[in-house]
């Protein structure tokens, strides 16, 4: 019996062609490219409008008016300014005023949160409570209403200049602000605020040596004393070899207002107490989250071997709870930073509120706009570029 032979075609099989619309890299494409027409048409109907209504009005664009006099004045200033300067030096003054009260907002903001965040988990009924009671009330009053709260409370409770409290010698406290004696402007003080800089990059060297060496012997070096100390001892020196200065630039009652020493305004003790009280609610629950983040055997491995609680906390808990606390820390952080536009409803000179009296004078709505949003995105951005990498260098390197 003889088998039939088999047929092998000659041809390989050729798939018939797929239709572009069911082909999911070439509709990918074409999504892509209406999506980007769309967008130009919308861009340029936008721009093309703007153009039209601010020619039918007779207002003109442009940065130009950066360089016209200002003609107002600001309450408050880092640096030089008067009603004389441009408008581009009464912007800058609105930048550095939120740049002030948003780092010195944040630095407390750390502070407190840790400290209720620590206390959130105390053994103590009374400490947890309290802290549990401060988080519920920050986190649950909007923050703007919180503002309000101290603005009335430094502007209603405390008196006139004529019948200002006078806590100490040089101090005063009315309602314009806390106005105290600070040392008159003398040569060595520049040198002493190097001298304070050299004590902290030496105490950061101190202290990563220290690490080093506790890693490699187990002996702990006491970097933090030894750093405060060095803070200390060096402007000191630096102020002994200078002649000791001790002239004292003393606030007195001149008319209606104080003359001399330095004013916190109430506008920016309210603003910086509202915007600390609340954040720090939100970062203590952050805290707290981290701290229990770590395993409870850790802890009880490093009270085994006789560590202190300070010390479980400083070298066991805080250096693994970082990695748990730093990316949503920086959420509060650019949080807290946002929040601090709201300046303008009490009355603080920010960048939001200078920019609001440039663009009242100038008419230049869509610039003045324009450069509030590329202002905060540059504070934002920044912030972001150095947490990103402190928390990389924080992070655990897999072997």
């Amino acid at each position: 019996m003889t088998s039939k032979p088999s047929i092998v075609a000659d041809t390989e099989y050729q798939p018939s062609a797929v239709p572009f619309w069911r082909d999911p890299d070439k509709r990918a494409i074409v999504f892509q490219v209406v999506a980007l027409l769309l967008v130009a048409f919308v861009s340029y109907y936008l721009f093309s409008n703007t153009q039209a209504n601010l020619e039918r009005q007779s207002i003109a664009t442009g940065f130009g008016f950066l360089g016209k006099e200002a003609g107002f004045e600001i309450g408050e200033s880092l640096i030089a300014y008067s009603a004389a300067d441009r408008y581009v030096d009464a912007l800058l003054v609105g930048a550095l005023n939120t740049i002030k009260v948003s780092f010195i907002g944040i630095v407390f903001t750390i502070v407190l949160g840790t400290l209720v965040g620590i206390a959130r988990l105390s053994s103590n009924w009374l400490v947890a409570k309290l802290a549990g009671s401060y988080i519920e009330l920050m986190q649950n009053i909007p923050v703007l209403l919180q503002l309000f709260f101290w603005y009335a409370i430094f502007y209603e409770s405390f008196p006139s200049p004529r019948q200002a409290l006078n806590p100490f010698a040089g101090v005063f406290l009315c309602n314009r602000g806390l106005i105290f004696a600070v040392p008159e402007t003398h040569a060595a003080h520049a040198t002493m605020g190097w001298a304070f800089a050299a004590a902290l990059v030496i105490g950061w060297g101190l202290h990563r040596w220290g690490n080093r060496r506790q890693a490699r012997t187990g002996q702990i070096f006491p970097s933090i004393r030894v750093s405060m100390a060095l803070c200390i001892f060096l402007p000191f020196l630096v102020w002994v070899f200078a002649g000791t200065p001790t002239a004292m630039d003393v606030p007195e009652l001149q008319g209606f207002n104080f003359k001399g020493g330095v004013t916190v305004s109430p506008e920016f003790s309210a603003l910086l107490l509202g915007l600390v009280f609340y954040t720090a609610a939100f970062v203590a629950e952050i805290v707290r989250a981290g701290i229990q983040s770590v395993g409870r055997g850790q802890v009880e491995a490093a009270m085994a071997i006789g560590l202190l609680p300070g010390q479980v906390l400083h070298l066991v808990i805080l250096p693994q709870a970082l990695r748990v606390i730093i990316p949503p820390l920086t959420s509060q952080m650019l949080n807290l930073t946002k929040n601090s536009s709201l300046a303008i409803a009490i009355g603080y000179a920010d960048f939001v509120a200078v920019t609001n009296t440039t663009i009242n004078q100038t008419g230049q709505a869509i610039e003045g706009v324009a450069l509030i949003m590329l202002v905060y995105l540059f504070f934002s951005l920044s912030m972001s570029l150095f947490m990103n990498w402190y928390n990389k260098k924080m992070a655990l390197v897999e072997r």
